[in-house]
């Protein structure tokens, strides 16, 4: 694939950056240079290279997923806090209607 002087204008363009005539000649050779590399890059035989995400292996640590008790939550508490509430409506706190 090449790139011609229409293409970084159109890129250009989409990105909205504003480029002289002077930048986008200058530009040309660079994009061309780089999709260069990507095309030789397109040539490396990866046959067998599993694909990673890091260069170190990273396992996430993940916490057990259990339904905790009410003593360790802090749960069952419910009238007690809405009694702190100015109003509570069947077990919630009620607010005031937003929509008119």
């Amino acid at each position: 694939m090449s790139v011609d002087t229409a293409t970084v204008r159109k890129i250009a363009g989409l990105a909205r950056i504003a480029m002289g005539d002077e930048a986008i000649a200058a530009m040309v050779p660079e994009l061309n240079n780089i999709l260069g590399w990507v095309e030789q890059l397109g040539e490396v035989d990866v046959t067998g290279v599993e694909p990673m995400t890091a260069v170190i292996p990273v396992a996430l640590r993940l916490r057990a997923d259990v339904v905790a008790s009410d003593l360790e939550t802090g749960g069952g508490k419910r009238d007690r806090v809405l009694a702190n509430a100015p109003a509570n409506e069947h077990g919630f706190f009620g607010v005031p209607k937003v929509i008119e």
